[in-house]
């Protein structure tokens, strides 16, 4: 209960610090996420890949247990 608890707290003082009435690190956090976008598509494109490429060795492997 308290781990959730401190969860919503630490959302609640992350919302506040991004909003204007707060810290005002909203542009900041805009920065901060305009850079790391293409991070994390090339993270989440190599995850894809990398799923593909299972699901691909999967397909093989029960085509050859037909056979």
């Amino acid at each position: 209960m308290k781990t959730l608890i401190i969860g919503f707290a630490v959302i609640g003082v992350a919302v506040l610090s991004v909003l204007p009435i707060g810290l005002g690190w909203g542009d900041d956090v805009l920065i901060f996420l305009r850079g790391s976008l293409p991070i994390l598509a090339v993270f989440i494109s190599l995850i894809l890949i990398f799923l593909g490429i299972l699901d691909l060795k999967n397909w093989i492997g029960e085509k050859r247990k037909k056979n």
